[in-house]
């Protein structure tokens, strides 16, 4: 385990920990924000609450913080698909996670899936839907059961499971509520993993298991009975899924801390769904519960996540 880059909370200057925001995600992010801001607070860092990206460019602009905690999630004012990532390069503010290409890639699942189907890597079958697209010629060619969601929303908001053709309109209806382009993929059945990467460290992974037929936005933020198996594979396998999820986060050109999404199916081959590169860090997250399998409290964890805004050589 990797000692600290920095010791004293000063090194760090004032900190921004930006959330809220406009997107689909905004209550989640006020949630993990807190949180974030509780931590560092405690840790003894400057760190001071900013509600989106407007106010956050004012700020930055009027010279009041040194760097920038992101916990902002999804797109459209989301500052999880690259546009903050730019205006923080052009401002030459050192932020936490993952650049402009790294962002903006992972956002957009359908692109995801074509680096990775590029290079060897496994994702389920999919079609692109563009808005107003054939889908029922697309879920002829994928097969159901099959899952249609937004390309570019997280928090499994807009996705449904389609076990009939019966049931594909109200599907595509619901995706089609959310910005951008939708998504129709091959439902894989099996164990839901993910993997958090944290600097160059994969932590362990953990196996989701919620008490309804998935892992949807009810399970994830409010439900209280989804169990959560850490780690969720041991040994060779365990070792495989760590790689290979290492392997997705680095074709996407991703960088500083993020959480890989993977189904591992019936004959045990693992499948590549996303990357998120900025995670929740609510009290129901991800992140945070594996951090903690690998000895890493959730203050130290918010720690090393500011220290990914420092670059190598900055």
């Amino acid at each position: 385990m990797s000692a600290n880059k920095i010791s004293d909370p000063a090194q760090f200057g004032r900190v921004a920990v930006v959330m809220g925001g406009s997107s689909a995600e905004r209550e989640v992010s006020l949630d993990s924000g807190r949180n974030v801001l509780e931590a560092l607070l405690a840790r003894g860092v400057d760190a001071h609450a900013i509600d989106g990206i407007p106010a956050l460019l004012d700020a930055l602009r009027a010279g009041h913080f040194a760097r920038v905690f992101n916990i902002l999630h999804g797109q459209h004012g989301g500052g999880e698909d690259g546009v903050l990532q730019g205006a923080l390069e052009s401002l030459n503010v050192p932020y936490t996670g993952s650049g402009v290409l790294g962002s903006a890639l992972s956002m957009d699942k359908t692109r995801s899936k074509r680096v990775w189907q590029s290079l060897g890597l496994p994702t389920p079958k999919f079609v692109a839907l563009p808005r107003g697209a054939d889908v029922h010629a697309a879920a002829r060619q994928v097969g159901f059961p099959l899952i249609v969601k937004p390309a570019c929303e997280g928090s499994s908001v807009g996705v449904t499971r389609v076990f009939a053709e019966k049931d594909l309109d109200e599907a595509v209806k619901l995706a089609a509520q959310y910005p951008g382009d939708l998504l129709m993929e091959t439902l894989i059945e099996g164990d839901e993993l993910t993997v958090a990467i944290l600097g160059r460290q994969v932590l362990p992974s953990i196996h989701i298991v919620p008490k309804g037929a998935f892992y949807d936005y009810n399970a994830k933020y409010v439900a209280e009975d989804t169990q959560y198996i850490c780690p969720g594979l041991e040994g060779v396998a365990g070792e495989e899924l760590r790689a290979l999820s290492l392997a997705a986060f680095d074709a996407l050109g991703c960088s500083g801390w993020g959480r890989v999404d993977v189904m591992r199916d019936h004959s045990g081959r693992n499948w590549l769904l996303e990357v998120n590169t900025a995670p929740g860090m609510t009290s129901h997250s991800l992140v945070p519960k594996a951090a903690k399998a690998a000895g890493i409290d959730y203050q130290e964890l918010c720690w090393r996540v500011l220290e990914t805004s420092l670059r190598e050589g900055a």
